[in-house]
């Protein structure tokens, strides 16, 4: 049997690896690598950096195990090109949107919710449990009630302009595949005849 390779865990092992670090040498280190108010100018590397920081044990179990679980999912879906390119993006984007809300601002949550976000467009009907309280819903109906979380910051100790700055760019690039694949469908349905190159760029470029 062959097995496909992902990037997801990958991910996630540099993410706990980092956090050991982070556990090992201290505040200091943590300090040097968030991103702060103005680092967007001063020290922009921080704004992937700060990517790979946690500020607790919770706080990386939480967002890796939502990583492993829709991360995994999508990927499958969208390719590792494409998904490794919204992870970093929405990433990105959620650190820009906490450098001018917040001092300073730290965790994989902005890139996840991208992901997340993507996943809502594409699979909105797809069944989910929440944690708290243990609620079943449709993907679509947990995104809604995600955002008005952070829209009436709810969530203490959250950075919700980086949730919602990730989960934005997720749902614009999900709405985008989405959209792509739309008009290649439209584009082979009308063939009455296929030849390999039309397959070979249906897969490759309508694939979702």
């Amino acid at each position: 049997m062959k097995f496909r390779k992902s990037i997801v865990l990958p991910l996630i092992l540099i993410n706990v690896g980092i956090y050991i670090l982070q556990v090992a040498l201290g505040g200091a280190f943590t300090n040097l690598f968030t991103v702060k108010r103005l680092d967007i100018i001063y020290a922009p590397w921080t704004l992937i950096t700060s990517m790979f920081l946690h500020g607790s044990i919770w706080h990386i179990a939480i967002n890796m195990w939502v990583l492993y679980m829709f991360g995994t999912l999508l990927e499958s879906k969208i390719g590792t090109k494409r998904f490794i390119l919204i992870y970093f993006i929405s990433g990105i984007l959620a650190s820009i949107a906490s450098n001018f809300v917040y001092d300073a601002a730290l965790g994989a949550s902005g890139a996840i919710m991208g992901v997340l976000g993507v996943c809502i467009i594409l699979m909105p009907d797809l069944r989910v449990m929440l944690m708290f309280p243990p609620i079943p819903m449709s993907l679509q109906t947990a995104g809604i009630l995600i955002a008005a979380l952070d829209i009436f910051g709810l969530l203490p100790g959250v950075a919700h302009a980086a949730h919602l700055g990730g989960l934005a760019t997720g749902l614009v690039y999900g709405w985008m595949l989405k959209k792509k694949k739309h008009k290649f469908q439209k584009r082979f349905e009308s063939k009455t005849r296929m030849n390999s190159d039309d397959v070979d760029e249906y897969i490759r470029s309508g694939r979702i």
